[in-house]
């Protein structure tokens, strides 16, 4: 009889310290999660210190983080889009008109905007034949946007 209660005993200790173990490994990870410590407006602060990919990986860090970071549209989102609007301006205007949101809208632009942009640089003024394209970086773009592109081109 004396070996069985030293069993429980020793059962209940593991599950006492298994458990103490859990608590403590989630207060550390509660202590280190800054989003679930700060106010929200010092979480958005820092969010928007940073620039887009940044923010965009900062997303894919927790689920908390996520959360904070797709829910924030006007903040975070709003002054990333105005500086892709620079050089999209009728394609944010049109995604914003028809009701997307700015992250929403900053994914459907982003990429064009950074190909459009390249155009409009004068990046790829002479190309002589289209395999002199680099085909990763090519992007999809409707007619208003080639003719703003040739339009440019025509004025070099």
């Amino acid at each position: 009889m004396k070996k069985n209660s030293k069993k429980n005993n020793n059962s209940r200790v593991s599950d006492i310290e298994l458990n103490s173990v859990d608590a403590k490994k989630k207060k550390n990870e509660s202590q280190n999660n800054f989003v679930e410590m700060l106010p929200l407006e010092v979480t958005l602060r820092i969010f928007s210190l940073l620039d887009i990919q940044s923010l965009c990986r900062a997303s894919l860090t927790c689920s908390s983080w996520n959360s904070v970071i797709k829910n924030s549209d006007s903040f975070l989102w709003k002054p990333q889009c105005l500086t892709v609007r620079a050089v999209c301006p009728r394609e944010i205007d049109d995604d914003l008109g028809s009701g997307y949101s700015w992250r929403v809208t900053l994914e459907r632009n982003y990429r064009k905007s950074k190909v459009k942009h390249e155009w409009l640089s004068g990046r790829y003024s002479n190309i002589c034949s289209p395999t002199n394209l680099p085909e990763k970086i090519m992007y999809p773009m409707d007619a208003d946007t080639w003719g703003e592109i040739l339009e440019a081109e025509l004025e070099r």
